[in-house]
């Protein structure tokens, strides 16, 4: 009887096809394993995105009486330099605004003070007939003792009123028992106008 040896070069193609087999078995077995435990993955994903950017597009930060801060109100009348009146919930609100004070015109226990009608003008030109937002202050509370809401007053395109009628020098920084929120910004703006001789800090403004 006859000895059979196989060829080096069989052996060598039976090799490959067997390992072929085996890297296809592998990486279907790994695509099965990353398919199966990633799809879950995803989607879990997908919902808390989903969930957080519903959440985000809903929420607002309100004022403290509750007016959302990009919402818009209309300034019905201007009384003095730092009080207006809105459209506000359907019904006409006296706002005071926090930080600034202006020279009186309206005050039947005072007599009108120097600067009081420009200061009055000056906010009347400013406002009335236009759209702003609020901005309320827990440090200063929802209403003045008058009733009046007190809060911060902006312009559509950025404007910030209370600071604004500081810095032209139409009245000048007011804290009423409590610091607030911009004190300092407003304090800023009463020194540059003093010191530039703005309005009110005139040399010549009430001779």
């Amino acid at each position: 009887m006859g000895w059979f040896f196989a060829s080096p070069r069989r052996e060598i193609v039976v090799y490959n096809k067997d390992m072929q087999r085996k890297t296809v078995i592998l990486v279907l077995v790994a695509l099965a394993i990353l398919v199966g435990g990633k799809l879950p993955l995803t989607q879990n994903v997908a919902k808390q995105e989903t969930s957080l950017n519903a959440s985000i597009s809903t929420e607002v930060t309100p004022s403290i009486q509750g007016e959302a801060l990009d919402n818009l109100y209309l300034v019905v009348r201007v009384v003095d330099g730092d009080t207006i009146i809105i459209g506000l919930n359907g019904k006409n609100e006296k706002i005071r605004l926090i930080g600034v004070n202006t020279p009186e015109v309206v005050d039947p226990r005072k007599p009108i003070q120097c600067f009081g009608k420009e200061a009055s003008l000056f906010t009347r030109n400013l406002l009335e007939g236009k759209q702003i937002r609020l901005e309320g202050d827990s440090s200063q509370g929802d209403r003045d003792k008058y009733g009046r809401l007190l809060r911060y007053v902006f312009l559509p395109a950025g404007t910030f009123v209370n600071k604004e009628i500081i810095a032209q020098g139409y009245g000048h920084e007011y804290t009423y028992h409590t610091p607030y929120h911009y004190q300092t910004d407003f304090k800023t703006a009463e020194r540059s106008a003093r010191a530039a001789g703005r309005g009110l800090w005139s040399l010549t403004a009430c001779n």
